[in-house]
């Protein structure tokens, strides 16, 4: 695959993504695009080329959670479970490249008023939303930092401007850096989304980058042409003190069409508190 975004990215960067993959039906889906058996080698490809230090995935079943790992490759773990209250299901696992992340220690909550009830629902969100918490460390440069993965409700407001305030919270306890990955399924900027920048405690790195390497295209095309000004409604969001170098959000298909119904977005950041690599 020509003209990777961020190419050959090193310490002390990491090469971040957020990509929501798109479930797997078994029923027949429409348009033919959407089929998973017609699409997961695009993605297989896409993934295979741009291998991203750490990738928060959303909608991804353990079938093809497992498929992303693979087209990642062999140095690449895994952690995340379904929202299931047997945890399993769709999930929103997140992958990383054992190479240069260590996992510390890793959580995984439900977005609802009883966090550690597996399939536990609420805020108005009637499909549950689980979350994806983990302590990692740089083994390259030895910082640390917080990795937080989601999916915000599709459906409703309530739920995701709840959301919005379960993440704020969250990050005012945590302390140090930390990036945060997702669907919110709402432009970013939006006013219902405001809670997630209240006080300052997180920033858009699409803003708050001093490169972009592409335009600001709307992040859920569905296998369409993508359109610039169209909702980017994919989250990669980061506190003040880590350093974002470049953004970039890609709209090329893979080959003739696009690996899912949604772009993922990519940045370039710098943990700070390491030593030199």
């Amino acid at each position: 695959m020509a003209g990777i975004l961020f190419p050959n990215v090193e310490a002390p960067d990491l090469h971040v993504m957020s990509f929501n993959i798109r479930r797997r039906f078994e029923r027949i889906t429409w348009p033919p695009a959407d089929r998973w058996p017609m699409r997961k080698q695009r993605l297989r490809t896409f993934l295979g080329a741009n291998r991203p230090h750490l990738l928060g995935a959303q909608e991804a079943m353990p079938d093809q959670a497992q498929w992303v790992q693979d087209s990642l490759g062999s140095p690449y773990g895994r952690i995340g479970l379904g929202r299931g209250k047997d945890r399993g299901g769709e999930g929103t696992p997140v992958f990383y490249d054992r190479d240069r992340i260590e996992v510390e220690d890793w959580d995984q909550v439900m977005l609802s008023d009883t966090p550690h009830a597996p399939g536990s629902t609420g805020w108005g969100n009637t499909i549950p939303r689980v979350a994806v918490i983990a302590k990692l460390r740089d083994r390259a440069t030895g910082a640390r930092f917080t990795f937080v993965n989601t999916h915000f409700d599709a459906f409703s407001h309530r739920a995701r401007r709840r959301s919005a305030t379960w993440l704020h919270d969250l990050v005012a306890g945590e302390g140090g850096p930390l990036l945060f990955t997702a669907d919110v399924n709402a432009h970013v900027r939006s006013r219902e989304l405001a809670g997630m920048f209240a006080d300052g405690l997180l920033v858009d790195t699409w803003a708050y980058a001093p490169a972009r390497r592409t335009a600001e295209w709307g992040t859920y095309n569905n296998y369409r042409r993508p359109k610039l000004g169209a909702r980017r409604i994919d989250a990669l969001l980061a506190t003040p003190d880590v350093g974002v170098r470049a953004v970039g959000i890609d709209p090329r298909p893979t080959g003739t069409q696009w690996p899912s119904d949604h772009l993922p977005v990519q940045a370039v950041v710098r943990i700070p508190g390491g030593g030199a690599p």
